[in-house]
């Protein structure tokens, strides 16, 4: 795929010394040439084609982050004092009486 842009990249800039060696042509036109048929449409091109590998990346940053949380939960359980809780209740329970 590389070569493809690569490839097209070299055609795009060609036009545009062409145009701008042109007794006709401008350096503005030739700059204009290389926005609009080089970096614009292979810009777009690759975006859209590396769109997949993208929600690749994501989904297995998602679930490594799952994991991890799973991982500190079961941590979390093995002990009982990992989990930020305290082990009795510190007020004292009123009984009524009789």
């Amino acid at each position: 795929m590389h070569l493809v842009v690569i490839a097209w990249l070299y055609v795009a800039l060609m036009m545009a010394v062409a145009e701008a060696t042109n007794t006709t042509g401008t350096v503005l036109g030739a700059v204009f040439t290389f926005l609009l048929y080089g970096l614009l449409p292979v810009a777009l091109v690759v975006y859209l084609m590396a769109t997949p590998a993208r929600r690749r990346a994501i989904k297995a940053r998602e679930a490594a982050e799952r994991e991890a949380a799973i991982q500190a939960a079961r941590t979390a359980s093995d002990t009982p004092e990992a989990g930020g809780e305290t082990a009795a209740d510190p007020v004292a329970t009123v009984r009524e009486k009789t």
